[in-house]
């Protein structure tokens, strides 16, 4: 796929880092060398030094024979014109704008065709804000993403050494599930994949991967981990605009929410935009006094989101120090992530995965409806729509067992119409079958694509 990428800066690196290494073709334009320089020295793409709102520079880019454009620079205004030049002047098939402003989800005409030509508006502080509520809201697991509207969830936790499941086999979690539709499709132990077979033995300590019917999320995640205690009291670091939308969303959840930012007049402006449960205060996350007076140790979860990876780093390792139970912090560099979690942090969000998950169902082939990344990036689940009959597709009117899947991977759950199937080898996918679908690897996602493409015939 031919792939131009508008911005060379934070979202735009992380996009072209991920696509590149799927064998797309990326071009990059930016105003700034250095990001672009930066990007040339270090993966296989091409690179273009200028404005992508001027025509001439996306025609020295390559536009005219581009399959998608995706404007990711830092002014929404540069990237809604980008779409529009993009579709009237050259006709690309699907434009994706990243837009911070929120109020043009509330004027969805003005990004349509007679609008700005956006096919697809990706989000990085809204994609942040909606995946740090959802660890709030299953404290027991590491990550947290949803299939079918929410109907399915896809859960990584970390077994517990007093875990009902721990040094067990899988066999033996059906056997103790049986009213829960739920599967482990992936087990990780000291950083390395276990496949996941029937007689796999679950250890302490094991991450593993569970899909599960979102009803039965709970009950499933507490054979794995022993419960931990419901979380009221939160408090955040940073009330930059990712702070901002989660003490809202909160708020209006009705958790008890301390707010810390360390610039005045942001505290002023938060104070009037914030409910009255919040509380605001001015200072440092990294500041020992502040924390201790405003009582950290009573703080069940403890989220730092300043844009600084450092700062965030060492408020959170202060915060668990000083007593709080449970510490997230959200760190952009993937080396500080994957060095970080699991240590004194219990759960390091990177940004840039959680934008990837928004963008991915845009880039897969297929009819592919929701695709999250896991495993800080290495995994992959797709939920993909199976088409056709058995003559114009490969999955449909097949069993399970007979797909020809990549080595590792496992389809995990059908929606079919209001049901939720854990399907076994001799379920057969039918027509319209949502199927929600385990990667192992990135590198084996274009052979999931093939098999939910449909052939010439079927049209």
């Amino acid at each position: 796929m031919k792939i131009l990428i508008l911005g060379a800066g934070r979202v735009g690196t992380s996009v072209a880092e991920n696509l590149v290494s799927e064998q797309n073709d990326i071009t990059v334009i930016d105003t700034q060398a250095e990001g672009l320089r930066y990007l040339q020295e270090r993966f296989d793409l091409r690179v273009v030094h200028g404005d992508g709102t001027q025509v001439s520079v996306l025609k020295a880019a390559g536009i005219e024979d581009a399959d998608l454009f995706i404007a990711c620079a830092a002014r929404d205004s540069a990237n809604l014109v980008a779409c529009k030049i993009a579709r009237v002047m050259f006709n690309v098939p699907r434009r994706i704008a990243r837009v911070r402003s929120a109020e043009f989800a509330e004027h969805a005409e003005l990004l349509g065709e007679n609008g700005f030509c956006v096919d697809a508006v990706i989000s990085p502080e809204r994609s942040v804000t909606n995946y740090l509520h959802s660890l709030i809201e299953f404290p027991e697991a590491l990550q947290v993403v949803e299939f079918a509207s929410g109907r399915v969830s896809v859960l990584t936790v970390r077994v517990g050494a007093g875990s009902p499941m721990a040094n067990h086999s899988l066999d033996s979690l059906r056997e103790a599930w049986p009213d829960v539709s739920a599967r482990v499709v992936d087990v990780v132990r000291d950083g390395r994949a276990v496949q996941a077979g029937s007689g796999t033995v679950i250890l302490p300590g094991d991450e593993v991967v569970l899909i599960v019917d979102t009803r039965h999320a709970r009950r499933a995640i507490r054979q794995l981990r022993v419960a931990e205690k419901s979380v009221r009291r939160i408090m955040i670091a940073g009330g930059g605009n990712i702070g901002m939308r989660l003490a809202r969303k909160l708020a209006e959840d009705n958790y008890s929410v301390r707010l810390i930012e360390r610039d005045a007049a942001r505290c002023e402006f938060l104070s009037t935009q914030l409910p009255n449960n919040v509380l605001v205060l001015h200072g440092s996350g990294t500041d020992e006094a502040l924390l201790t007076r405003e009582n950290i140790e009573d703080m069940d979860t403890w989220i730092a989101l300043t844009s600084d990876d450092e700062d965030n780093i060492m408020s959170s390792l202060l915060a668990k120090r000083l007593g709080a139970r449970k510490v997230i912090a959200l760190i952009n560099r993937m080396a500080y992530g994957e060095l970080m979690q699991g240590s004194h942090i219990d759960i390091a969000v990177s940004p840039s995965q959680a934008t990837m998950s928004e963008l991915l169902r845009h880039v897969r082939r297929g009819d592919v409806v929701v695709a999250h990344r896991l495993r800080q990036g290495v995994a992959e689940a797709v939920e993909a729509i199976a088409h056709g009959d058995r003559k114009t597709s490969k999955v449909v009117g097949r069993r399970v067992g007979e797909i020809r899947l990549p080595q590792g991977a496992s389809i995990g759950a059908l929606v079919r119409g209001d049901e939720i199937i854990m399907p076994d080898a001799n379920t057969e996918i039918e027509a319209d079958d949502h199927v929600i679908v385990f990667v192992p690897t990135r590198q084996q996602m274009a052979r999931v694509e093939k098999l939910f493409q449909v052939t010439a015939s079927f049209f």
